[in-house]
């Protein structure tokens, strides 16, 4: 019995010393050949380790390895797809003896992983390829938690990573994350895990904790919960829920987050534009996700300046993420968001008008992501025009921007109106289409145009569309049509009636009628009219204008891209109008007004010689009806009457009166009124021909 105990002992000697002799028996230049041969042929690329390499085996297992590599894939690029400067890693004997692996050290010192993705598959999916396989995946294999994956007990002592980097690149973006530090506390695999660390993505520096109920449930797929917190330059984000039971990661729970958008558009790979917009998001709300998908529900949102509740889905499998929802908010400024500089097209405080902007406009951001939005807002305000109740639904797909208000108050009106925006070209292409009913002309129009001079209630219409890289190349080729009614309204700042009743002392001294102030107004029944915009210029051949005592005809353009007019009004009287100084009947007189110049300094001149001439034929009808019968009593010619009439109302016109010579004779060479009658009546009279003197026989 001493003998063998002896024996047992003598062996156990033998066994531990056979350990303790083995790392020196083994040389480290057989070691790392050996396991860079059996590591090679395991994952099909090349491993190398160039630095030392050293193994003990007593007291506890350890492996030392110093820069250690693994090959890229072929195609890739000549840098490795990852290297390491060191590793290190011990694992205890005595638990393994229970089936228990304990780790009591696991570091990687400046590990570095470069990550490629392109159409034709990836440089990450290792393992010796099949002839049977399919081409691999830009995104690689799923993940999958089922059960049986952890099929050991294990406990983790000291596992860090320091200073490592990761980088991404795939056709479209390059992601960078340095400075990587990780520890990783699990005292069992049925225990919590807590994981913590920081790291620098693209510079920005951010830090993150995170702790899991269960590494073993995670894995093998059973509920398991989950508390995450990440602080930094590109995002601030809380998280308090579950992974779900499933074989995918599927969670929910609630969760704050706060991203700020053009540092983690450029992370991702695009840049934003800049300006007051896409600046920052953020939401508190119900949180539910699975691979490629994330939703808020119950969601309080924040985006740039708009407060929203409702729901949100986000779907990041596709080329561009999409984003749905249906939001409720009691104020949408779409203001910032118009493609256009902020003072193009802008009154100022004195009430100017700006030129458009030469400026490209900037839409990049329409070609960020894909949106299916339907918008519920109390207040809806896009530059100075303010509707309320909108509902608006918002259609983003590849830079195509379709955005549909419907069932809204609009000065007292309701309506449709739908605006699209395309950028999926150099040259952006933007449409709009509006029809509106029992619309308050004034407070719509001077919001819309800076245009405060008319009054009334209708309905008005229009089909615009134009492209243009500036807003003034949109104008200059905008071209479409419109229509408008508006009954039981004013012109604001000219008395029509007023100017026809003072434009005979208007004829007289050359000036401007009276009738023209911001005081005056001209009510009218009804005012109608349509027009066509080519190449930014809007023409109006129609307009109509009722009241009961005019009729108004207008026609004329209005040139949007170099902001010009040129209008012609036509009011005439329908009922008497006496003239001031004087019992003349103005009824049919017309008076045409004409306004020419820019939107800011546009003036305002009556065509007299054209009142003049109606002022004549008026004069002289009154003159020939009384004259007539007399002249057939007299024997006179009629045409002779209504010369000597027309003549006579074109002095009472023009307040003058003929000379006459010395002989009682008219004097009609520089008669002022006989050079406008020849213009009236369209022909210049013939001089009175002397008879001829009779000739004698032989012709003398």
């Amino acid at each position: 019995m001493r003998t063998l105990f002896i024996l047992l002992l003598l062996i156990a000697a033998l066994i531990v010393g056979a350990a303790l002799a083995l790392p020196a028996l083994i040389s480290s230049d057989w070691l790392r050949d050996r396991v860079s041969q059996e590591a090679s042929a395991a994952i099909n690329r090349e491993v190398r380790l160039d630095g030392a390499v050293q193994l003990r085996v007593f007291p506890r297992l350890q492996v030392r390895a110093e820069d250690a590599s693994i090959a890229n894939a072929p195609g890739f690029g000549d840098e490795p797809l990852a290297q390491m400067r060191e590793l290190r890693a011990s694992l205890a004997w005595g638990p393994l003896l229970s089936q228990r692996v304990e780790i009591e050290e696991f570091v990687l010192v400046e590990p570095v992983i470069r990550l490629e993705a392109r159409a034709d598959g990836n440089n990450w999916t290792l393992g010796a390829p099949r002839e049977d396989a399919a081409p691999a995946s830009a995104s690689g294999e799923g993940f999958v938690r089922r059960p049986g994956a952890l099929p050991f007990e294990a406990a983790f002592g000291d596992v860090r990573i320091e200073n490592g980097s990761v980088f991404y690149r795939d056709p479209g973006q390059t992601r960078r994350i340095e400075n990587l530090d990780l520890s990783v506390d699990l005292p069992s695999v049925d225990a919590p895990v807590r994981l913590s660390g920081s790291l620098s993505a693209d510079d920005r520096p951010m830090r993150f904790t995170a702790e899991l109920s269960s590494l073993r449930g995670f894995f093998e797929g059973a509920e398991t919960a989950l508390t995450l917190d990440m602080t930094g330059a590109l995002a601030d984000l809380r998280f308090n829920g579950r992974f779900l039971e499933s074989e995918t990661l599927s969670f929910d729970g609630r969760t704050n987050v706060d991203l700020p958008l053009p540092a983690l558009a450029r992370f991702l790979g695009t840049e934003l534009p800049e300006g007051p917009v896409f600046r920052r998001f953020t939401a508190e709300a119900d949180i539910a996700g699975s691979p490629g998908r994330l939703t808020l529900d119950q969601a309080s949102i924040v985006f740039d300046d708009i407060r929203a509740t409702g729901r949100l889905a986000l779907d990041y499998e596709r080329t561009r993420p999409m984003i749905t929802g249906s939001l409720r908010t009691a104020s949408l400024d779409i203001t910032p968001y118009i493609p256009a500089d902020e003072t193009t097209g802008a009154r100022s405080s004195d009430g100017a008008v700006g030129p458009w902007s030469e400026e490209r406009m900037d839409l990049t951001a329409l070609s960020t992501v894909d949106a299916r939005l339907d918008v519920r807002a109390d207040r809806f305000r896009a530059r100075d025009i303010v509707a309320e109740n909108v509902n608006l639904a918002v259609t983003l797909d590849n830079a195509l921007l379709t955005a549909r208000l419907t069932d809204f108050r609009l000065y007292g009106g309701q309506g449709v109106v739908t605006l699209a925006v395309n950028a999926r070209q150099a040259t952006p292409r933007l449409s709009i289409a509006a029809d509106i009913s029992a619309l308050e002309a004034l407070p719509f129009l001077t919001a819309a145009a800076g245009f405060d001079r008319l009054q009334g209630l209708g309905r008005m219409q229009l089909d615009l569309n134009g492209s243009g890289a500036s807003p003034a190349a949109l104008m200059r080729s905008l071209n479409g049509e419109g229509s408008f009614n508006f009954a039981d309204g004013a012109i604001v700042g000219v008395n029509l009636a007023q100017v026809i009743r003072t434009v005979q002392q208007a004829v007289q001294t050359g000036s401007l009628p009276s009738g023209f102030a911001d005081t005056q107004q001209t009510d009218f029944s009804a005012l109608t009219g349509t027009f066509t915009v080519r190449q930014g210029v809007a023409q109006n051949l129609d307009l109509s204008m009722l009241s009961p005592l005019l009729r108004v005809e207008g026609s004329g353009t209005l040139n949007l891209a170099e902001q010009m007019i040129d209008y012609r009004l036509t009011p005439r009287a329908v009922q008497t109008l006496a003239g001031q100084g004087g019992d003349t009947n103005l009824q049919g007189l017309a008076v045409p007004v004409r306004i020419r110049g820019g939107f800011n300094a546009a003036s305002v001149s009556v065509d007299l010689e054209s009142v003049a001439r109606d002022l004549v034929r008026l004069r002289a009808g009154s003159l020939i009806g009384g004259q007539a019968g007399q002249a057939l009593t007299d024997g006179r010619r009629i045409e002779d009457v209504a010369r000597d009439a027309a003549t006579g109302a074109l002095r009472d016109a023009l307040g003058g009166r003929q000379r006459e010579s010395e002989e009682g004779q008219e004097e009609t060479r520089d008669d002022p009124a006989r050079r406008l009658l020849e213009g009236v009546l369209g022909r210049r009279p013939q001089p009175r021909q002397e008879p001829e003197p009779e000739s004698d026989d032989d012709g003398r």
